[in-house]
């Protein structure tokens, strides 16, 4: 388990602000595919700004189906905090005026620069973590853009909305580790996860269950298994390995 850049209860406060704060739409976020709005959430006297991704302007895809990116923005989340792995900023998934139901997450201030062909080879252990975490949520578009370095320099993962397909999708610009094996400590948060998605009294899968379809979440339990049972990273599958821009 990694450690935490954010303590539990720092956690449970932004996920409470995020939930139950009042929303500010402070702009359109440039150069987005789908509507993607920076917010100001404010709670009593706590105050984040915040990523609003409402499903009413996200873009239709041949391969996923609509009106569920948002949800796969949450159920991303939700992985990463199981794992402790802290890839995913907290993320709620909440109706808001005027634009309806859509994915709320704690914007993370950071040099825009600073993608992953900037940070690799300086940052191993968080991008062996972010490796394994889009092998196991099947992250279709893992661009270099979509890495990024807080203030604290923790490293963090962002823009989960094709994750979680029922069919295999990854593609992503981090191949360093492919053929290597996993660490045995990630292999441990991974038995961990894959216990607690095979109990359908837990919190967790409960959770899924309103987020993600039948066959993505039986999916998603058998990229866990296999990973377990094989821990090494894959190889890249040809020409559709790398999403396009790469940035």
């Amino acid at each position: 388990m990694s450690d935490s850049p954010q303590t539990t209860t720092t956690v449970e406060r932004v996920l409470h602000l995020l939930a139950d704060g009042d929303l500010t739409l402070v702009g359109l976020m440039p150069d987005s595919s789908n509507y993607t709005f920076l917010t100001e959430v404010t709670y009593e006297s706590l105050s984040t700004m915040a990523i609003y991704k409402p499903r009413l302007g996200e873009r239709p895809l041949w391969d996923f189906p609509q009106g569920t990116l948002c949800q796969r923005e949450r159920a991303a989340y939700l992985i990463s905090a199981a794992l402790g792995w802290f890839v995913v900023p907290p993320t709620v998934l909440r109706d808001a005026e005027p634009h309806g139901v859509g994915s709320l997450q704690m914007y993370i201030d950071a040099d825009p620069e600073a993608h992953y062909f900037v940070l690799r080879g300086q940052h191993d252990d968080a991008f062996r973590r972010m490796a394994a975490f889009d092998i196991i949520t099947n992250n279709a578009d893992r661009k270099g853009g979509h890495v990024l370095q807080g203030s604290d320099g923790h490293i963090w993962g962002i823009d989960h909305g094709i994750t979680f397909h029922a069919e295999a999708k990854l593609r992503t610009v981090i191949w360093e580790y492919a053929g290597q094996p996993l660490p045995a400590e990630l292999v441990d948060d991974l038995r961990t996860l894959q216990a607690r998605l095979a109990d359908g009294d837990d919190p967790l899968s409960q959770d899924l269950q309103s987020l993600l379809n039948k066959q993505e979440r039986a999916a998603l339990q058998r990229r866990v298994d296999r990973l377990v049972q094989r821990p090494q990273y894959p190889q890249p599958g040809g020409n559709r390995s790398v999403p396009w821009p790469p940035i």
